[in-house]
């Protein structure tokens, strides 16, 4: 029978699969910001033996499920403020805020757990473009719209842009993760809204269909 991998076996090989899925979706992260990368998901693994914040429990599929899922995304962001939206474990918005210190980064969630572990996340990784709000979207109220609301795992589309449109900037634009292509609610979009664009992603070592899809104001 094969031995158990060592924690530190674990962590090695994590980092090198992260290393190869940014080179092989051309992005340039240096080795500190990996190092910060994988830093978090060691504690979103300490704490979701209690907290129950992701069902992907083991590190390596984290590395592809989690992290890879959410860079895929950045070279289709625009700079400015980005606002992640039902942030839940902090995907994808902590990985965009490691990757993208440019960015000013929103981190928002209504569950009180789940707030308390983006919080520590932001403190321990030293995320000063990052900041956690404990709040239901609809309500919460901020002078300053962003440039991109994001959401992974929020709701259908059509309610993720009603919940969340009066955070938008006058040029901002929504961009809904999804996995196959979600006709039935593109539909269902709010009549003042339209699809701006459907982007495939190839995420490495995810082999399910994974989209962007990106909403504006008519």
């Amino acid at each position: 029978m094969k031995p158990a991998e060592t924690t530190d076996q674990v962590l090695v090989a994590a980092a090198s699969e992260l290393a190869q899925g940014i080179d092989a979706l051309g992005l340039d992260l240096d080795a500190r910001r990996q190092s910060t990368l994988i830093q978090y998901l060691v504690l979103l693994e300490k704490w979701n033996r209690v907290y129950n914040l992701t069902a992907v429990r083991d590190l390596k599929k984290m590395v592809f499920s989690h992290l890879l899922d959410s860079l895929a995304v950045l070279p289709h962001l625009p700079g400015g403020r980005v606002l992640d939206v039902g942030s839940g474990a902090g995907l994808p918005g902590i990985p965009i805020a490691v990757a993208r210190p440019d960015l000013e980064v929103v981190l928002l969630d209504s569950n009180h757990k789940k707030a308390a572990f983006l919080r520590q996340a932001v403190a321990d990784l030293a995320l000063s473009n990052a900041n956690v709000v404990c709040e239901r979207v609809q309500s919460w109220q901020r002078p300053k719209g962003f440039d991109v609301i994001i959401s992974r795992a929020y709701a259908e589309i059509g309610e993720f842009v009603m919940h969340s449109r009066h955070l938008l900037a006058p040029d901002g634009v929504f961009v809904a993760m999804k996995g196959l292509h979600p006709y039935e609610e593109i539909e269902r979009l709010p009549k003042d809204y339209r699809l701006h664009e459907v982007i495939e992603l190839s995420v490495p070592g995810l082999e399910a269909a994974r989209r962007l899809i990106l909403v504006k104001p008519q």
